[in-house]
């Protein structure tokens, strides 16, 4: 799995893969033109949406509606170093019996990008000088 991330001026950056493209940039106070969500909001977006497909997997497999399935995450901004902390995951599920709420928590828990946030992987950051075109 890759994505690719190009510069695009000034705070504004473009990740491309498999054909997709999203644009991340900062809000004005920043210096940026609020063309899209923050790199932070990006990772809860994803937790949210890998959450959110857990759970609607769940629901398919147990023959239950997945209408007004919704997650909020949120979390929290620490320092120092600067780092984001006390991620929430609310996951909303419109008349669920009661006797599906833990099915459905460990079908979230289950998510790639959760696990990958609770057993933090191994980071590794490589700097190459390119030719200018």
């Amino acid at each position: 799995m890759e994505v690719r991330i190009q510069h695009l001026g000034n705070v504004k950056f473009e990740a491309t893969t498999r054909g997709h493209r999203v644009i991340s940039d900062q809000p004005p106070a920043n210096g940026g033109s609020d063309a899209g969500m923050t790199p932070p909001e990006l990772l809860l977006a994803s937790l949210g949406a890998c959450a959110g497909f857990y759970a609607a997997q769940y629901l398919k497999t147990h023959s239950l509606p997945a209408e007004g399935l919704e997650i909020h995450v949120s979390a929290e901004k620490l320092r120092p170093p600067a780092r984001m902390g006390q991620f929430r995951i609310e996951v909303l599920v419109p008349g669920l019996d009661e006797r599906h709420e833990a099915g459905v928590l460990r079908a979230v828990q289950a998510c790639l990008i959760h696990n990958t946030l609770v057993h933090a992987p191994a980071i590794e950051t490589v700097i190459k000088t390119v030719a200018l075109a």
